[in-house]
């Protein structure tokens, strides 16, 4: 068997090797394999001829990142990447959930502050407690507010004067 055909034999394995050690849990043993015949058969085909051995490197040196990264694109779909890698709840299911669901009703509604919000606090809409934030300014008690948004199940507020639909309603029942 000719000298470069063993190199660049073990130039695959090594890039193989490097590439198992992504999907096997082998503590890094398959790595320091790989890498290892990588740079025997570099070597090997250095002693075949200098351009042989500078082509054959400066292809490594472009390859090995690029097959490298289509691994790691690769490898969180693989079994063992699965278990390695946390899944993030898809952002439909976590909207759709019954407390944000219920939640998003508040929005655009108008209640009365309970206790002052400092940014946190308890608002009253419509007769529920709901805890709820506001975006970094603070509110005396018993003010009014409107939820302009829903942030990761928090509710936030801001200040209003009076909310523009009361009429003739008895606010005297939120001074509680």
């Amino acid at each position: 068997m000719d000298t470069l055909t063993i190199a660049y034999g073990l130039i695959a394995i090594g890039l193989v090797l490097m590439a198992a050690e992504l999907l096997l849990p082998t503590h890094g043993m398959l790595l320091a394999l790989g890498v290892g015949a990588a740079i025997i058969g570099v070597a090997m085909t250095f002693q075949y001829g200098l351009s042989t051995g500078v082509i054959t490197l400066l292809v490594l040196v472009v390859v090995v990142p690029l097959f490298g990264s289509a691994l790691l694109r690769i490898w969180p779909k693989t079994p063992m990447g699965k278990r390695l890698f946390l899944q993030s709840p898809d952002d439909e299911t976590v909207a759709n959930m019954p407390v944000n669901l219920e939640l998003e009703a508040l929005r655009g509604r108008y209640g009365r502050t309970l206790s002052a919000l400092r940014p946190c606090g308890l608002v009253d809409f419509d007769g529920k407690r709901i805890d709820t934030m506001t975006s970094g300014e603070m509110v005396e008690p018993n003010q009014w507010v409107r939820c302009v948004d829903i942030k990761g199940g928090h509710v936030v507020v801001r200040h209003v004067d009076a909310p523009p639909d009361l009429g003739n309603m008895d606010t005297s029942v939120f001074g509680r």
